[in-house]
């Protein structure tokens, strides 16, 4: 037999019981056995051998002899040529004999159980091989290819009709293996507009949809943040082209998902309790005269009552409503989404607005069950597609949610005060909220808007629309106040840039519908050099602002806005419009049906901080009532803006060299949860890489590559100034204790054990940390946890962000050289700050023991620094070398031992072990219960991490700690790389006090996973 016989009959084979073959006959026939016995099966012998006890052995044995040394068998073998079918069996060595010889050797006894077991064996193996299909081919599959065709795959008829019964159940199988489909199944089905309204709707109830989500997914990353789903940044290569856009022409952001906060009360009410949450030491307030008639726009840190400098509750940018002349006034505070709920808590609490004065009851939007009716009515076969309910009647349209759908229909938005009738509502998303960045900002503003008409009667009295337009026509005021708005707005393009205009200026204005005026194809905006021509009344704009009335918008009425929105010309009667025009192509006039929109205008200032790029970035802000999102955003799209995501915003606060919200805001709650989720994201991806691709940061001396440890930070430089006695007074209990310690402020406790290198011959320094361990240990590590459980009891700092501004403006004023070069002696002189003296920086010290400071890092020489980059403090030599080789790139840092390789190594070990005898207990069937405590305490430790407690963070590498960098990267606004940080109040001033005047603001840097410290130009930008 060839080899392919032989696997086809050991595949036919394969599923037979283990006891047919058994073991030969003598006979004449090949294989044993007489004429009457032509299969060799079971015979006497047989039945004689099933009694006995090792017979089931036996019969594996004869079965492997047979099946590899047997001989083989054929037809020719048995039947004698000419015998035909009928005689086979029937003749003299036929069925009779072999019946026969059975009879006469049948044994007198055989053990019934025994016999009986193993006879159920092999019938239970036979059901089994009939019952299993020997291959996967389905019925069709096994005729013969001239005998197929293709339609036998789904229609039954088709197959011969032996074989229909086992298609059909072939089939009904198939049928149940299937996942249940949806029941819209066809794509034309799915993109009906009430299906594809109900599925978005569906969608939408976890993560709320700006309206401008669908242009977004088809052109963003899209991620899920703070309860909404953002575009994180544009899927094509766009990251200069986005810098461009900001620095020469336009990018359109869509902030939407910013909170809408709206105060309303008496105005001596709202400032008294809206003092006790801000400080004028920060800056602006609530109170501030230019904010408060509402010309201009504010912004401000909030803190929680009657607590500053101390919890902190974040950023925000506030607007009045300009006087009408009641007494109540209206303000809005605009915060992001995830400080909303710390902020809306606190106003609630000092207002006391603790009963709502309503129950949001959305507009009705089908439920799941109507949907599916609704969908299975369209779908069933025989019957239209109009869809129809039991009384007959057109069923109730799926609407598309506009605003906020996630909000609970029973939870309040808005509560009230009884004791003195303040209000506070939540309008996020009922204001849509865009900004425009860039110098040609505003001429793509004026291109895309048009001022609306007069109008003063209905265009059709059945319907609202346009009716509050009508009204306000009617008042003489109100139509000069609208004209002067409208001139103001058409002088913005003579301007060259948003940031002439003075910092905040609101305009109102009201528009007409912006789709009307798109252009044919896509065009970029440019200034119409013609509007300068009246350049008399362009600088008067720029140098007195917009007035005061002209700030009014009818965006702060909620009816106007409700009206607006619900009186929207749709899209497809806008398109059935242009298709009657006689020109295809021309402009669409609606005359007295155009809708009338209110929106506000107001301007970013961009970069106002420092000496360079001033007014870089600047812009517009657009607000508009809800519903009206596309209906702005693709005319703005034909002006040729840029579209950006979060990551542009993230660049356009770390080109303007200002803190980013939640990123750069350690010390309130929504910075520690970024950081805590900033901490696993990166932990989580360090796992992932083997431990031969990835950096060990034990050995490279960094303590924490994924967090940044403020208040270790912070406490260890407290530590170091009362250690040191430096800048204690003599007044101090132990000046003695303090003098004798031996150590300086900015120097590190660490010991360094030089050894000759043997290739080079330089100094290799390597760093030794003493303990009893092996492990810097301070005495009181209350505020660090272990590398696991950092960052899940942070629900208070115990630092805080120093946030004066005169304070900073002094420490500015520090940070410049006083000789050399670079010397700034003119800064000093100009602000009016003091000199740096002990008696002018140690009350400093004293009233903020545990402070940060925000600052900017520029490096002198090449260098890209990364996220959680450690600032450090340079030694004398690190500064004399720099000032004989100017091409000094910086020092590098020792290499550490790696005093966790050991415990990893035992702990792989152990696990090596405890798996081989779990393997051995399976065996034995006794399995052992695994030790909880040891994996308990190894399960932090990560090969190339530190796994313990952290040591004293200043002093563990060989150039002392200062701070650390929160964001950093190239930059192309200045062609080098820049970062921006926060470093401890105390260590900067001890810095600034050791420093030579040549060298102030020198700093090292050095990213996490590098041993090459770079020097970088620190300032501090107020």
């Amino acid at each position: 037999m060839s080899g392919a016989r032989e696997k086809k009959r050991a595949k036919k084979m394969r599923n037979q019981p283990a006891s047919v073959t058994l073991p030969a006959e003598p006979g004449p026939f090949p294989g044993g056995g007489s004429r009457g016995t032509p299969y060799p099966g079971p015979r006497q012998n047989d039945i004689a051998n099933y009694g006995d006890v090792h017979s089931e052995q036996q019969y594996q044995q004869q079965k492997f002899s047979n099946q590899s040394s047997g001989p083989t068998y054929r037809k020719e073998q048995y039947f004698q040529k000419g015998q035909n079918r009928g005689e086979r069996g029937r003749g003299r060595g036929g069925w009779q004999g072999g019946c026969q010889n059975v009879s006469e050797e049948m044994p007198k006894y055989i053990t019934v159980s025994t016999f009986a077991q193993a006879r159920a064996a092999e019938i239970n193996a036979m059901l089994k091989a009939v019952a299993q299909k020997s291959s996967n081919s389905l019925v069709f599959q096994t005729l013969p290819r001239h005998m197929r065709r293709r339609a036998m795959s789904h229609n039954i008829k088709r197959l011969p009709r032996r074989l229909q019964e086992m298609a059909r159940k072939e089939a009904e199988k198939a049928v149940h293996q299937k996942k249940e489909q949806s029941k819209t199944k066809c794509r034309k089905a799915r993109r009906r507009h009430i299906n594809l309204v109900a599925e978005f709707n569906r969608r939408q109830r976890k993560n709320i949809w700006l309206e401008t989500h669908i242009w977004h997914a088809k052109r963003f990353h899209m991620v899920k943040k703070w309860g909404y789903c953002l575009g994180d940044s544009p899927t094509e290569k766009s990251y200069r082209a986005c810098y461009r856009a900001m620095t020469k022409h336009c990018l359109l952001q869509d902030l939407s998902y910013y909170c809408c906060l709206e105060v309303t009360g008496k105005e001596n009410e709202l400032l008294k309790q809206l003092a006790r949450i801000c400080s004028n030491d920060t800056g602006l307030t609530f109170e501030e005269a230019s904010c408060l008639s509402g010309r201009f726009e504010g912004s401000l840190n909030l803190y929680q009552a009657d607590r500053y400098p101390e919890d902190m509750l974040g950023p925000v940018t506030f607007i009045w409503k300009p006087r009408d002349g009641s007494e109540n006034r209206q303000l809005w505070i605009w915060v992001h989404p995830a400080l909303k709920q710390d902020i809306l808590r606190e106003l609630k609490a000092i207002f006391q607005c603790s009963e709502p004065e309503e129950i949001y009851i959305p507009e009705p939007v089908t439920t799941s069950m109507q949907e599916e009716k609704q969908i299975d009515v369209a779908l069933s076969l025989g019957k239209k597609r109009k869809k129809e309910d039991k009384e007959g009647e057109k069923a109730v349209p799926v609407k598309k949610i506009i605003g906020d759908g996630t909000r609970d229909p029973f939870q309040s938005y808005s509560w009230i005060s009884q004791a003195t009738g303040i209000v506070i509502s939540d309008r996020t998303m009922e204001i849509l909220r865009y900004r425009l960045i860039g110098p040609l900002s505003h001429s793509v503003l004026t291109e895309t808007l048009k001022a609306a008409s007069l109008q003063t009667e209905m265009a059709d009295s059945e319907t609202e629309l346009n009716n509050w337009w009508v009204e306000n026509c009617k008042d003489s005021e109100k139509v000069s106040l609208h004209q002067r708005q409208t001139a103001v707005f058409e002088l913005l393009e003579g301007l060259s840039s948003p940031s002439e205009m003075p910092p905040g200026t609101i305009l109102g204005l009201t528009v007409g519908d912006p789709r009307v005026n798109l252009p044919k194809k896509k065009t970029k905006a440019m200034p119409d050099f013609e509007k300068y021509q009246d350049y008399d009344k362009v600088r008067q704009l720029y140098l007195e602002g917009v007035p005061v009335e002209c700030a009014h918008s009818f965006i702060w009425d909620q009816d106007i806005c409700k009206n607006v929105t619900e009186n929207k010309i749709s899209e497809q009667d806008l398109n059935h419009m242009r298709a009657q025009l006689l020109v295809p192509g021309s402009h669409l006039d609606l005359g007295p049906c155009e809708s009338k929109i209110p929106i506000l205008l107001v301007q970013q200032p961009g970069k106002m901080a420092g000496e360079d790029r001033p007014g870089w970035g600047s812009g517009w802000d657009i607000y508009l009532p809800k519903g009206w999102g596309m209906a702005f955003w693709i005319p703005f799209i034909y002006r040729g803006v840029r579209v950006g995501g979060l990551q542009e915003a993230l660049k356009h606060s770390e080109y303007q060299r200002t803190p980013h919200t939640p990123n750069d805001f350690p010390d309130c709650q929504a910075g520690m949860q970024f950081a805590k989720e900033l901490e696993t994201s990166l932990l989580e991806k360090f796992k992932r890489r083997p431990p031969a691709k990835r950096a060990n940061y034990v050995k490279l001396g960094t303590l924490s590559p994924f967090v940044c440890p403020w208040e270790q930070l912070t406490k260890n430089w407290e530590e170091r100034m009362k250690a040191s006695g430096e800048f204690i007074p003599s007044s101090s209990p132990h000046p003695e204790h303090c003098a004798t310690e031996g150590h300086s402020l900015c120097d590190p406790k660490a010991e360094v054990v030089k050894e000759g290198s043997s290739e080079t011959g330089e100094v290799e320094e390597t760093m030794e940390i003493a303990s009893s361990e092996g492990v810097l240990k301070t005495e009181d590590v209350t505020g660090t946890q272990d590398f696991g459980e950092r960052g899940e009891t942070m629900t208070r700092s115990d630092f805080i962000v120093l946030r004066s501004e005169k304070l900073r403006m002094q420490l500015s004023a520090w940070c410049y050289p006083t000789a050399g070069k670079d010397r700034r002696i003119r800064l000093i002189s100009r602000l009016g700050q003091k000199e740096m003296t002990e008696d002018v920086f140690l009350p400093i010290l004293m009233s903020y023991p545990r402070a940060l400071v925000w600052v900017n890092l520029s490096l002198l020489r090449k260098g890209n620094p990364e996220l959680h980059a450690m600032i450090c403090i340079p030694t004398e030599d690190d500064l004399l070398h720099l000032s004989k080789d100017k091409l000094f790139c910086g020092p590098q840092e020792p290499k550490h031992r790696d005093i966790f390789k050991e415990k990893v190594q035992k702990l792989k070990e152990e696990k090596k072990k405890k798996k081989k005898d779990n393997m051995k207990a399976l065996e034995s069937d006794s399995p052992s219960v695994p030790d909880k405590e040891t994996t308990e305490v190894h399960e932090d430790l990560i090969l190339g991490l530190w796994s313990d407690a952290l040591p004293d963070v200043t002093s563990h590498c060989s150039r002392t700690l200062l701070g650390y960098v929160t964001r950093g990267d190239f930059s192309l606004a200045v062609g080098y790389g820049e970062a921006q940080g926060f470093v401890s109040l105390t260590g900067l001033v001890c810095m600034l006090h050791n420093q030579p005047a040549d060298k102030k603001g020198l700093v090292l840097l050095r990213t996490p996973a590098s041993f090459q410290y770079r020097f970088a130009r620190l300032s501090i930008e107020v």
